[in-house]
């Protein structure tokens, strides 16, 4: 049954300090045990995306490592092979630049405000935060509500 909501942050890296890797490997680690949520995908081509390029890792590349099942730090080891032994440290300074500076279209941002009741005033811009809220809302409609 898949229903797990991923709640792990796209504002949130692990030693490696890639921004939004821990959700990644979250995503596809519930797709590959059958229990991520229909709603989200396990490799979308937002930040998902943004992060395999920032890596130069291909996507069938990372899908079949991940069908291993390896625990977090298993992954940043095998991403630090993959890249010969270190990351490019300009590549994650840009990529978290460009996760933490996404900003959501005015007509995205409207619609997340309102499926968790909070007035746009214009403050919440950030794709990050609004992406939490979002998946926050629905955790709760499905686990808690």
């Amino acid at each position: 049954m898949k229903n797990t909501i991923p709640l792990i942050t796209s504002g949130i890296s692990g030693p490696l300090g890639v921004l939004h890797l821990p959700r990644l490997w979250q995503k596809v680690s519930l797709e590959n045990a059958g229990k991520l949520d229909s709603e989200y995908p396990a490799i979308g081509g937002g930040y998902d995306q943004m992060v395999l390029d920032a890596l130069s890792i291909e996507k069938a590349t990372f899908e079949d490592f991940m069908k291993s099942k390896p625990t977090y730090t298993q992954l940043e080891a095998w991403i630090v092979d993959q890249n010969g032994g270190s990351v490019d440290h300009d590549k994650v300074v840009a990529l978290n630049d460009g996760v933490l500076g996404y900003i959501h279209t005015d007509e995205t941002r409207r619609e997340i405000l309102d499926a968790v009741g909070i007035k746009d005033d214009g403050s919440i811009k950030d794709a990050v935060n609004l992406n939490n809220l979002e998946d926050w809302q629905t955790f709760h409609s499905n686990e808690i509500a």
